[in-house]
Parts: structure tokens; sequence; C-alpha cells
């Protein structure tokens, strides 16, 4: 049987990112597509000759050209200007509609059946974008959001009590930025609450050192941002959909009522599988997490009102 078919749109860091984490589940073949000559080729090429050292069978393959995402199952878009130190996420849309725009139009055009995920920041907003200009349904077309920053959160957790990273489970809603939402109620450690385990005040530093995540890995760097990450969370989501693995998983996706919004891309807990967002789940909320949700929203709206589309 034939391998589906996933095109990474992309082909920077943490496009080559994802396409090693995805080729070591050999749940697809690769497509790596970028406007620059010979760096996807190359990057798929150097990614091939590791399957005989890794024992995957993935066959990686490189293009300049956006006819060969033909047939792919699924596209993630990662491409787009990166953050530099000192700037949000919200900073970038001016520059990464045009390119999400633009890439959105060609998706829709080579490969109208595919699920859609986006990577690009402020990743709400261009989850928006992609949406309008390709036309797909709203559970076909989603962003990589909650995974990534529910995961640093039981990072810290973990490094903070000295348990495994496996055993800590957490969840953060909201937009991808600086007013995410991680909800400590629902998170535990091996079944326990972490309320039971850290004081309120060691709580609210993880709480934002989470919010900070993405900055902090920008101001290290200085000259890039996140990848190996933000690669991993999505190839989850990759696999999620094309095992129809019916994960449960916060990724930004279309709402229309759930959690008292409407019409934009936010971060909720979903049902992730072959039919992609299959449902949304409604959690129940204090007041003042539900406050702290609308913040978000509203962020994410303002962004949204800066759009020309």
């Amino acid at each position: 049987m034939r391998r589906p078919k996933v095109s990474i749109i992309g082909a920077g860091n943490t496009g080559a990112a994802l396409a090693h984490w995805l080729a070591t589940k050999q749940v697809a073949d690769i497509v790596l597509v970028d406007v620059v000559e010979g760096m996807p080729q190359g990057k798929a090429l150097d990614l091939m000759q590791a399957a005989p050292v890794e024992g995957f069978d993935t066959i990686l393959t490189g293009s300049n050209d956006y006819a060969d995402i033909a047939g792919s199952a699924v596209v993630v878009i990662t491409a787009g200007a990166a953050r530099k130190p000192g700037m949000s996420r919200d900073d970038l849309v001016n520059v990464n509609t045009g390119i999400v725009r633009d890439i959105a139009a060609q998706v829709a055009r080579y490969a109208p059946d595919a699920y859609l995920i986006v990577l690009t920041n402020p990743l709400d907003v261009m989850c928006y974008v992609a949406y309008k200009v390709t036309g797909f349904p709203k559970h076909r077309v989603m962003g990589q959001s909650g995974i990534l920053d529910s995961a640093r959160f039981r990072t810290f957790i973990a490094l903070e009590l000295g348990v495994s990273f496996e055993d800590v489970h957490a969840l953060v809603l909201g937009g991808h930025g600086d007013s995410m939402v991680p909800l400590p109620r629902y998170t535990h450690v091996g079944g326990i609450p972490i309320t039971q385990l850290l004081p309120p005040e060691k709580i609210d530093e993880l709480v934002r050192r989470t919010r900070d995540g993405g900055a902090e890995i920008v101001r290290l760097l200085k000259t890039g941002s996140a990848f190996f990450a933000p690669g991993a969370a999505m190839a989850e989501m990759v696999e999620a959909i094309l095992r129809d693995r019916k994960r449960v998983l916060p990724v930004s996706a279309y709402l229309e009522g759930e959690y008292g919004e409407s019409g934009i891309f936010m971060g909720v807990p979903v049902v992730l599988g072959g039919q992609g967002i299959e449902r949304i789940l409604e959690i129940e909320l204090t007041d003042e997490e539900r406050a702290a949700f609308a913040r978000s929203a509203a962020d994410v709206r303002e962004t949204l009102a800066k759009l020309d589309l």
C-alpha cells in the first residue's frame, strides 16, 4: 500500500525539524517545498540518508514547485518571518499575512482535499487567513499552538518537581501569544493535581515562564526562534490525522459559539483524527479562567482587525 503524502511548505529550521520527527514515525512520505532553490532538495536528501542509520523507510523529496504538493493528505505551513529579540508574535502580522495568503492559494489549487495545519505566527490570525483563502471547511484547517504551549508547561513542571516529563499532563488554551491561558486546575502529575504538589507562587512563576517560553528561546538564540519542539508538536498532529488516533489535543480551531466566541481561531481541546477536528470539547472554566480566555480572544480580534484580505 502506498504511503500518504505530507507536504511541508517552508524548509527552514522548523520545516526541517518537522520532516525529521515525521520521517521517524513512518506515517507518510514527505515533500519539502521552499522558494530557495536547492535548500529543500538538500535537506530532504540529507534526512533521507539518515534512513539506513535510524531504520525508517520514509521517502523525502525537495521542491521549489507547488505543483509537487498535489495529492497531499496533509499540508503544513511553516513558512514566514521568524521573531527577533524584543518582537511579539503579533509584530509579524503584516509580512506573514502576505506569505500565508499566497501559500494558501497554492494549497487550494494543488491540494484541495488536504488537511491544513498552520504554524506561522501570529498563529491564530494566520489560521484565519488560510481558512478564508482556501475556503476549506473548518474541520480541515487548524493551527499548532496548544500542544507546544502545553509541552513547555509540562517541561517546566517536570524540571521543578524532578519527575518524568511523560507523567506530567497539562492544558493551555487561548491564543498562541502572551495572553495564552495555562490551566493549573487541569494539570496533573501521575494523576495528582499540581496544586497539591507546588505552592501557588511557584505555579504562577511556571505559568509566566510558559507564556514567555518562545520569547525566552528567541532571546537565547538571537538569530532565530524555536524549531525542535514546534516540529515535534506538529508531527503529533499529523500522526493523529493520518492514523485516525482520536487524540484529545489542544489546537487552534475555528470557533462558532464554543467558549462564548465566534468567527476566530483559538486554542481549545479537540478530538483530532481521520476527519481532522472531529469535535471541540468544551470544559468547565471558572469565572477567572473564562475572563482570561475572553481577554486572549480580544487580543486575537485586535490583530485580526489589522488584516486586509
